[in-house]
């Protein structure tokens, strides 16, 4: 990705209307979702066919909105009740893939300590 990804993900799992811009999708992050836009997590949002994804990013003075488009095929999106559920930045790189992203399991962390 082009930002520092040290922030939380959170993916809204249920469609929202893909003609909302910038504003829109603040004002869904801030009074639906209740988070804060300028916190410099990242907030993802699909529309109705699964072949769009768009991101919003707070970077020090102002927003950035990605949007990606699928060609061919379909994202994985996790279906899910919750308002907003937080991936990791794995489980982000595999729904950009198109890949389920919550069947596939990390690799544990690893905490070196002695070097060679």
């Amino acid at each position: 990705m082009i930002f520092p990804m040290n922030g939380s993900i959170w993916l809204h799992p249920e469609p929202i209307d893909f003609r909302k811009q910038i504003d829109g999708i603040v004002i869904l992050v801030a009074d639906h979702l209740q988070l804060n836009p300028t916190s410099g997590q990242l907030f993802l949002f699909r529309d109705r066919t699964a072949k769009k994804i768009k991101m919003l990013w707070w970077d020090r003075n102002g927003f950035w909105l990605l949007y990606k488009r699928l060609e061919k095929g379909r994202m994985k999106f996790p279906s899910s009740k919750d308002i907003a559920m937080e991936l990791t930045s794995d489980q982000l790189g595999w729904l950009l893939s198109g890949l389920d992203c919550l069947s596939h399991t990390q690799l544990p962390e690893v905490r070196v300590s002695n070097f060679y």
